[in-house]
């Protein structure tokens, strides 16, 4: 006979490694061409000039240039404005 009761299955025990998002070229710093500005899970900031959005939403620079953080509005499907960060290189 075992000596210890069933201690039944784990649950909740894989952890997976973080995805690295976040803002990597600040506004006001260089940026060379094909670099990562932006890594980000949906649209929350825009492209602008001088940058291009690749299919997983991150927002690469398409020129050498600065980055430049600036607001605007947006106009969503249901009608609603609202601003949103756009990202852009000059």
């Amino acid at each position: 006979m075992s000596h210890v009761k069933a201690g039944g299955t784990a649950k909740n025990v894989h952890d997976s490694p973080g995805q690295r998002l976040g803002v990597k070229i600040f506004g006001n710093q260089k940026v060379k061409t094909g670099q990562v500005i932006v890594r980000q899970v949906g649209m929350t900031k825009r492209p602008g000039t001088g940058t291009m959005i690749s299919r997983n939403f991150t927002i690469h620079a398409t020129k050498d240039g600065i980055v430049k953080f600036s607001s605007r509005k947006i106009r969503l499907f249901s009608g609603k404005s609202v601003r949103r960060t756009e990202v852009s290189v000059e």
